[in-house]
């Protein structure tokens, strides 16, 4: 029999470079097309992508990378 377990939910800040409104919706609707996301947070005017998931940090990281953006995990809240 195989168990899948569920990660507990967490949330990731992540400094992602955008300058433009073009920018922070690469990011959006590569986390609107991704599955497991139960809320996110889009700062451009300080290049903060604020995520709530159940995804680890380092999975989250690779997903925001598809964006084409330079991306720095800042920590857990």
């Amino acid at each position: 029999m195989i168990y899948k377990i569920k990660m507990a939910e967490q949330t990731h800040v992540f400094q992602v470079e955008m300058t433009c409104s073009g920018c922070s919706g690469a990011v959006e609707r590569i986390l609107k097309k991704t599955p497991d996301i139960i809320s996110s947070k889009i700062d451009l005017e300080n290049k903060k992508v604020e995520v709530t998931t159940t995804k680890s940090q380092s999975e989250m990281e690779e997903i925001l990378k598809k964006s084409g953006k330079e991306v720095k995990y800042i920590g857990a809240t």
